[in-house]
């Protein structure tokens, strides 16, 4: 198989802290999104979306969404599982991947997308035109600062975001803080604890 990525990108990030957790190797292809190689003639026949991560599999099938790379990989190198063992911790890191994609990420990209001038009439990732509402990015900015503050009353009922032990949910959030400080230039305010003793948890924890 092959990984086609652009690994300073979030998406591309979450896999990457993945796949070093766990100490998968994959050839791989790097896209370069500042040179726009992902609407390329040569990657555009490998992922007509354009966006990366893409996963090639040995039988030419093609995964284009980091959370169904992520399960087939896991299923692949179960060792250092990161999408659960329980039905409980599977049924928590998936509601989070989700969860956390549909207010942080989303949040954070409509906030960078409809203002950065370099998306101009490129609002939404893909092939298509899609202009700019600068209206979003001010709702993104305080959807960002909402989704926070749940996040942060979620995390004063358990040490990590799926449960007692380290997941995919938290390297998302790790990834996903990460977009947003530089994107949105939005950060988690400084009196949510919960958050900041989370971070360093999952930041000991993706090293170790």
């Amino acid at each position: 198989m092959k990984l086609y990525t652009y690994d300073s990108a979030p998406n591309p990030a979450r896999l990457k802290m993945f796949l070093d957790y766990k100490g998968i190797e994959i050839e791989t292809q790097q896209i370069d999104m500042t040179k726009m190689e992902q609407h390329s003639e040569e990657f555009l026949a490998v992922c007509p979306n354009a966006t990366v991560p893409t996963l090639v599999l040995d039988d030419g099938t093609r995964l284009t969404e980091v959370i169904a790379i992520v399960h087939f990989l896991e299923s692949v190198y179960p060792e250092k599982p990161l999408l659960g063992v329980t039905p409980n911790e599977r049924g928590m890191i998936l509601n989070w991947n989700h969860r956390l994609f549909m207010s942080v990420a989303m949040a954070t990209a409509d906030a960078f997308r409809n203002a950065h001038p370099a998306f101009k009439d490129r609002a939404l990732p893909g092939i298509h035109p899609v202009t700019q509402i600068p209206e979003l990015a001010e709702r993104g900015k305080t959807r960002l600062l909402q989704s926070f503050e749940e996040i942060n009353a979620e995390l004063g009922t358990r040490d990590f975001m799926g449960g007692a032990n380290f997941s995919f949910a938290d390297i998302d959030l790790l990834v996903l803080l990460n977009f947003a400080g530089w994107a949105a230039k939005t950060t988690p305010d400084a009196s949510l604890d919960n958050i900041r003793r989370w971070k360093q948890q999952a930041e000991q924890a993706l090293n170790s």
